[in-house]
């Protein structure tokens, strides 16, 4: 049992319980590559690029254009929560918590999920016929922080990036951003330009895109040493997020707890960046 839920004993005089602020569920799922995976370790083939060779004469010998491979680990890791609810508890409270347990153990499970996308996505990715080639984001894929924040020329810079990297341009955009950029974007643009007025909509929620992107607000984005808020900017085919097991739930008694109801989730995943060229970090000051 939480050792914190004597706070919502009778005392309060509470009908129902209230869930604080927090985020609710992934909000990075739907924006990455999702696939169904079996086994502790799984490997996703690639194919790379090639250049088409010019026939300088007739009847020549046919050219041997040899197909580059590459193959990158994916490593999936168990992650779990469970709490117990007593029965006695559940008198004293006049209230049944189980269901508001669930709610707060399954939005556990998805920012546990939007984190490892985000480590995925900034971090070492495994390359190569085992996975024992440890491949980083290339400096080429990183715009500095220029002691600012996030501003309308990095997304440009992002954008560009992206773009001479022949990533294609049909396949969905996102940029991970926290609170604090949306307001550098708003703090930097003035207010005649057609760029506030659709930053300001961006903010408002009237909009979810700019420049390209579909812009997805996190507080789970982790800082580098500088430290400046690391930004992703990404295409949705670049990062894999692999699920062994989605999502569970089981809210059953414990005979060995006196018969008090545990409220259990679980899942196994993983992910990794699938393409260096599809991911750009923009470092944001803050």
């Amino acid at each position: 049992m939480s050792v914190n839920v004597t706070t919502s004993f009778v005392e309060q005089y509470s009908a129902n319980v209230q869930m604080l602020s927090q985020q609710m569920g992934s909000k990075l799922r739907a924006a990455v590559d999702v696939e169904s995976i079996r086994g502790k370790q799984s490997f996703f083939e690639q194919i790379g690029k090639t250049t088409a060779q010019l026939r300088t004469s007739r009847h020549g010998s046919t050219p041997q254009i040899d197909m580059p491979h590459s193959r990158r680990a994916l490593t999936t890791a168990t992650y779990e929560w469970a709490d117990l609810i007593d029965d006695a508890d559940k008198i004293r409270m006049l209230i049944d918590p189980t269901s508001s347990y669930a709610k707060a153990a399954a939005a556990a499970m998805g920012r546990a999920m939007d984190s490892v996308i985000i480590a995925a996505a900034l971090g070492t990715a495994k390359t190569g016929v085992s996975g024992g080639t440890s491949t980083a984001l290339p400096s080429t894929q990183k715009i500095v922080h220029g002691s600012a924040g996030l501003t309308v020329a990095k997304l440009l810079s992002a954008k560009k990036i992206l773009d001479e990297n022949d990533v294609d341009p049909s396949v969905k955009r996102y940029c991970v951003v926290s609170p604090e950029q949306i307001e550098d974007l708003l703090n930097l643009t003035e207010v005649k330009s057609s760029d506030f007025n659709t930053v300001k909509a961006l903010a408002q929620g009237d909009i979810n895109s700019f420049l390209g992107f579909e812009f997805i607000t996190s507080n789970l984005l982790t800082a580098d040493a500088t430290p400046s808020r690391q930004v992703i900017a990404f295409a949705a085919d670049g990062i894999k997020l692999g699920i062994g097991k989605d999502v569970t739930a089981k809210i059953s008694e414990r005979d060995d707890k006196s018969y008090s109801t545990q409220v259990y989730y679980c899942m196994d995943l993983g992910a990794t960046r699938m393409e260096e060229e599809k991911v750009v970090e923009i470092a944001c000051n803050e």
